[in-house]
């Protein structure tokens, strides 16, 4: 039996996007990239739209500038898929509510919950905190309203309302009808993960 050679892929690999994503959240410019590395504007641009591949030595350099592995240019992007049948069902507490996880049991960074609220529904007398940083509640359908130790909010079809995770509150659904509500919590308040 003979050896079949090894050829290589006809797909180039494409970092250009990973390393633009990384300079613009850092709020640096092409030109600032450009200083750091003694590089050219030109180069780096070229760099970042995949028009050319920079040597090893060079890519290294524009990873450091950046605080970037330079592994993290070469891994597959996590992606999943939930199905809104197959969510997990949930109970975050209140009364009168369907709940339903919307991101991956595992996933640390962000949770997002899914809420069908039915007239009435609540999350308790009680204000109560969520162990997270920033909380999003986006109404799809129907009312909602917050309430804080210094004030109400009222939210209708399409407002989104964020605030600090930890800030004691609750909720209600005033309306006549059911509401439908997505909460986003950053980073996760709890793994689910078993």
């Amino acid at each position: 039996m003979r050896p079949v050679h090894p050829t290589a892929s006809d797909d180039r690999v494409r970092v250009g996007a990973r390393l633009r994503a990384s300079r613009r959240a850092q709020g640096l410019t092409i030109e600032q990239v450009a200083e750091a590395t003694g590089l050219t504007k030109g180069f780096i641009s070229r760099v970042e739209r995949d028009e050319t591949s920079p040597s090893v030595a060079t890519l290294l350099t524009i990873c450091q500038v950046l605080s970037l592995s330079v592994g993290s240019l070469f891994e597959a992007a996590q992606t999943a898929v939930v199905a809104l049948a197959d969510a997990p069902l949930i109970n975050m507490g209140g009364t009168g509510a369907l709940e339903r996880l919307l991101t991956p049991r595992g996933q640390s960074r962000v949770q997002v919950l899914r809420s069908t609220l039915d007239p009435g529904a609540d999350g308790g007398a009680e204000l109560y905190t969520i162990n997270c940083d920033v909380e999003v509640v986006h109404v799809a359908v129907g009312e909602l309203t917050l309430r804080f130790p210094d004030r109400v909010v009222e939210l209708a079809t399409g407002d989104t309302l964020t605030f600090p995770g930890r800030e004691p509150h609750t909720w209600h659904n005033p309306g006549t009808g059911p509401a439908e509500v997505i909460w986003t919590l950053v980073p996760a308040a709890w793994s689910g993960a078993s």
